[in-house]
């Protein structure tokens, strides 16, 4: 075995018994002979209330009024019984439901049925689950109530008699205090930073709670230092922890002021440094990209986010860092992973899509994407989403760059499967020029079990009407030629749902039509294509039928792959085929 695999079975573990010693922890917690009693009630008021940057919608106030409450795709009616009592329909649903996010909606109707309603609602959450409840106090579910109950109190206490204002801040108290206690035992990355956020918010908002200020702003340096990297992009890859991380970021530097209160550097810097990563993810059309578990791009929250960026210019093209690159030319965005896997401990939503890309077109059209999650029931595709084949690169062998430990122990004590393997070197290269932009990139992900490399040369012309590529298979140890039996490859091109694909004549292209009438057409000159079926998950409304490209082939016969996509009649000729150099002018890159 080699030093890397007992590296990895190692960690796995010792992740494993740190789960379990969690586990353990939160059902002594429950257990009547050893529950935390309730503290003396040291605030009697509160003194401010963060604001809430998440969009409201009026029209579920009255849903939630009439018994209905539906969250995570379930419906749950109210049988004249309390909410809280009803079986939960999956951990999803009961999350959000146990967060209290959805007293924003009843906050947005601002009337005093609607206060009544939020107030009884958070009445009989004190009375069945205040003491203990195995999902209602987990620290991410206590982090966002934390969160919810103080951002809408307004909303609770107005109008409320002394009796529920004290039973309120007394709950609430106690919260904070147990998540004090518990907020290291949140899975690592976004919530854990969500956990040291709330306790910052109730540091600042509640009554006789400053003197935990100094602790709970070291926690959060601790945090940002660690999870928020020098490019602004976060240490899981996920784009979307950029959004989550920053909805609470903003309201928490604004709270400091509030307070008269210095905000702390390290939260100045790192919001500076992630505002930018908003527009390096964002594709011509306003979407995020999709790689490592972004799902559907929450366009209202984004747009409030990018209100709040005092800077407003052109993206950058390197997240190096966060090990992505970015090629716009002519209003054509192409956005390509070049990481490897993230840290083991927070690999668990982590995709193995090493040199996957997304391209949208100048006319503002996504044409090339990844699966992506779904926004809910992401578990029933969470296999299939993270795996190569759901990423526009090249699987060999039908098999993923990287391998998830998919066994029920560790989804049931982990909360899902870490990774593990996957490219540890990652070459890139890229040259700017005039007429085009060149990016190269090479990982090591099949190197072990195939003796295979993978290297991949993107070509943007300086108009972004025309995208070349090639991908380039050779030895793992230094050979040009492959010579291993198992050497089956396919390259895939997934294409989004609004794209109408259909296949040319002559076996070797694919003509694309995007809703604005846009006609791109795909050639892989001297490769056979298929046009597959596809699911695509990152749409709003779910998952959604697509097609998807794929050229087959074998490393050793075909060692080299050339394909492109080249608008029809676009404004501008491209020049980046004859431009580019040949093969023998361009060697390997060295991993």
């Amino acid at each position: 075995m080699s030093r890397v695999a007992v590296a990895n079975h190692a960690k796995l573990s010792w992740l494993l018994l740190r789960g379990a010693m969690r586990r353990l922890a939160g059902r002594a917690n429950g257990h009547p002979l050893v529950r935390w009693p309730l503290p003396p009630l040291k605030a009697d008021r509160l003194l401010i209330s963060p604001q809430d940057l998440r969009t409201a919608d009026a029209t579920r106030a009255t849903e939630i009024y009439s018994g209905r409450f539906a969250f995570a795709g379930k419906v749950v009616v109210c049988d004249g019984r309390s909410i809280f009592e009803m079986e939960p329909p999956s951990d999803e649903w009961a999350a959000a439901l146990y967060g209290f996010g959805w007293l924003r909606h009843l906050s947005a109707a601002d009337s005093g049925i609607t206060r009544a309603n939020a107030r009884s609602l958070v009445d009989e959450w004190i009375t069945l689950q205040g003491s203990w409840h195995p999902l209602a106090w987990r620290p991410d579910v206590l982090s966002r109530r934390i969160i919810s109950w103080l951002s809408q109190a307004s909303l609770v206490l107005n109008e409320a008699d002394v009796r529920f204002y004290r039973r309120f801040l007394r709950s609430l108290v106690r919260q904070v205090r147990y998540l004090r206690h518990t907020a290291g035992d949140a899975r690592r990355g976004v919530a854990r930073m969500q956990a040291v956020i709330a306790l910052s918010y109730a540091a600042l908002c509640i009554a006789g709670q400053a003197r935990h200020i100094k602790s709970t702003t070291a926690r959060l340096k601790h945090e940002l230092e660690w999870q928020i990297l020098p490019d602004g992009g976060h240490v899981s890859r996920d784009p979307g922890a950029v959004i989550e991380i920053l909805l609470e970021l903003l309201p928490l530097r604004q709270a400091f002021s509030s307070r008269n209160i210095a905000p702390p550097q390290a939260l100045l810097n790192a919001i500076d440094r992630m505002m930018p990563m908003l527009r390096f993810f964002r594709h011509s059309e306003g979407t995020f990209a999709h790689f490592n578990g972004m799902g559907a791009t929450p366009a209202d929250l984004l747009m409030t986010l990018l209100s709040y960026d005092e800077t407003r210019g052109a993206p950058f093209s390197n997240a190096p860092y966060s090990a992505y690159q970015r090629l716009e030319a002519g209003g054509g965005v192409l956005i390509m992973d070049t990481g490897r896997a993230p840290p083991i401990e927070i690999s668990l939503d982590a995709h193995a899509g090493c040199l996957a890309f997304e391209f949208s077109s100048p006319k503002q059209s996504l044409l090339v994407v990844n699966c992506g999650m779904p926004a809910t029931g992401r578990e029933n595709w969470r296999q299939l989403a993270r795996a190569t084949a759901a990423h526009s690169t090249v699987t060999l062998n039908d098999k993923s760059s990287a391998r998830f430990v998919e066994l029920a122990t560790f989804r049931r004590v982990l909360g899902g499967s870490p990774m593990l393997g996957g490219p540890s070197k990652v070459a890139v290269t890229r040259e700017d020029r005039r007429d085009a932009i060149v990016l190269r990139a090479a990982h090591d992900g099949y190197a072990n079990r195939y003796g295979i490399v993978h290297e991949r040369t993107l070509i943007l012309a300086a108009n972004g009407s025309r995208l070349e590529g090639e991908d380039l298979f050779f030895a793992a140890d230094g050979s040009s030629q492959v010579t291993t039996a198992h050497d089956e490859f396919a390259v895939r091109f997934h294409l989004h749902p609004s794209v109408k694909a259909t296949r040319l004549s002559d076996g070797h292209g694919v003509m694309l039509m995007t809703p604005n009438k846009e006609v791109w057409t795909f050639s892989a000159h001297e490769d056979r294509v298929e046009l597959e079926d596809d699911v695509y998950l990152a749409g709003s409304e779910g998952p959604r039928r697509t097609a998807q490209i794929v050229i087959h082939g074998r490393a050793r016969t075909a060692s080299r792959v050339l394909w492109s996509f080249q608008q029809a009649n676009p404004t501008a000729s491209a020049s980046a085929g004859t431009s580019r150099r040949t093969r023998e002018e361009e060697p390997r890159l060295p991993l």
